[in-house]
């Protein structure tokens, strides 16, 4: 997919990262990533019932955009406001509910669910992980996309900061208390070579009652 490698990369960010960086990068280019989904994301959710989704860290909306062409009632977060005007610019983008906020300390309306929780290409702190969770509906799905630590030394693009990349070790205990049903690498072709991803679905159990 063309310009894959890049857009994939520019959606983690590391705690600080303020702001007005992400308007102005958002703000120089007619658009920064691609129209069309992550690979992997979309292999990973085309089988899914759709039901109510939150996209954390959606950028421009291409996640968001897509999940709702698919039937699904889509909230979108992300603090740069360049990017969410950009995302509800797009065709469909009146069928998504966008918010600019900072997915670090933004939460819900009290007792909303949700039956996805997407957090594609985002560096989330473990806090955030058990936040996002703790978001689940019974038989909700924690997807996650993102780089792998092992990419700094033996895949291509994506960030070089390791406190930006997942590991193993790092997704499952993300998913503590949940239903593990992948968690893996997944090697992904770029026009500058391989890029070594990881991929974490989890599943809320089914009897968790709702917060």
């Amino acid at each position: 997919m063309t310009g894959e490698h890049e857009q994939d990369h520019g959606g983690e960010r590391p705690p600080g990262n303020d702001v007005a960086r992400w308007d102005e990068r958002y703000a120089e280019r007619g658009r920064l990533w691609s129209v069309e989904p992550n690979v992997t994301v979309a292999e990973v959710l085309a089988p899914m019932t759709p039901g109510r989704a939150l996209d954390l860290g959606a950028g421009e909306g291409r996640h968001a955009l897509w999940l709702a062409r698919r039937g699904w009632q889509v909230t979108a977060v992300d603090f740069s406001a360049v990017g969410i005007d950009r995302a509800r610019e797009q065709p469909g983008g009146d069928g998504v509910e966008w918010i600019v906020d900072d997915v670090r300390t933004w939460h819900p309306v009290p007792g909303r669910t949700y039956d996805l929780v997407l957090v594609a290409y985002l560096h989330l702190a473990d806090e955030g992980f058990h936040r996002a969770t703790s978001w689940l509906a019974p038989g909700g799905a924690l997807v996650v996309v993102g780089h792998a630590l092992r990419n700094m030394r033996d895949g291509v693009g994506g960030p070089r900061d390791p406190r930006l990349l997942y590991t193993e070790e790092r997704l499952r205990a993300a998913a503590t208390g949940l239903h593990i049903e992948r968690l893996g690498e997944v090697h992904r072709d770029t026009r500058d070579g391989i890029a070594i991803d990881l991929q974490l679905v989890a599943r809320c159990r089914s009897e968790r009652t709702a917060p």
